[in-house]
């Protein structure tokens, strides 16, 4: 065989892996019952249950994080989480959690919060009048 001959087919055979390895790595949304039903991971959006209280005391185990989220059907569930609790938790307006179902607690393996804005609307009509003022 010709050289650019292997060297297509090599080419052609590593964006084939590439393609199925991207789509390999790719998960779904869904809520916690589609957790109990899968096997794979499984992103879940929702908020913090704040009437539950959050358990996270670093000096018996700094890598265990647990507390209570209803996700966007408004099924409510204990999510633990193996790390430590990030900073302004609280006051997240939205939550999206990665990971599965063991038993009927979800075991987040990533967190990303919403956190809410520190612009609101007060805050923007001031600035937008202090800037229409100077301007003039």
């Amino acid at each position: 065989m010709k050289k650019s001959a292997i060297f297509g087919i090599v080419t052609i055979a590593i964006a084939i892996a590439v393609i199925i390895s991207t789509y390999s790595n790719t998960s779904t949304y869904g809520s916690f019952n589609d957790a109990r039903k899968a096997d794979a991971e499984l992103h879940v959006v929702g908020h913090l249950n704040k009437t539950k209280a959050l358990y996270y005391d670093a000096t018996k185990d700094a890598n265990y994080f647990s507390f209570y989220m209803k996700d966007n059907k408004g099924e409510e569930c204990k999510v633990v989480f193996s790390g430590t609790k990030p900073q302004d938790f609280e006051r997240s307006e939205q939550i999206v959690l990665t990971g599965s179902m063991k038993g009927k607690e979800f075991h987040a393996s990533k967190i990303l919060m919403k956190c809410p804005s520190k612009y609101t609307d007060d805050k923007l009509n001031v600035a937008e009048s202090k800037t229409q003022s100077a301007s003039i």
